[in-house]
């Protein structure tokens, strides 16, 4: 049993750098992944607030109260 121990250990020392580059290379991959994930989601987020903002805005009718301005053009042409 002792020895099997010692023979993982050395075969476990004897690949550590390719064990330690395949961890390297699978967070690297998570990262990514996550980060284009978020990035995707900040993107949607912020698109369809956009959209509903410019939809809101261009769909809202335009009113103007003009009595003021009569009123003034009638005392011009009054004088």
């Amino acid at each position: 049993m002792s020895q099997e121990k010692v023979d993982r250990y050395k075969e476990e020392k004897k690949n550590r750098k390719v064990i330690q580059a395949k961890k390297k290379r699978k967070v690297l991959i998570e990262k990514i992944c996550a980060g284009a994930i978020v990035l995707a989601l900040v993107c949607w987020i912020g698109y369809s607030a956009w959209d509903s903002y410019w939809d809101s805005v261009n769909n809202r009718p335009v009113t103007a109260d003009v009595t003021a301005l009569d009123d003034y053009m009638t005392s011009l042409n009054a004088e």
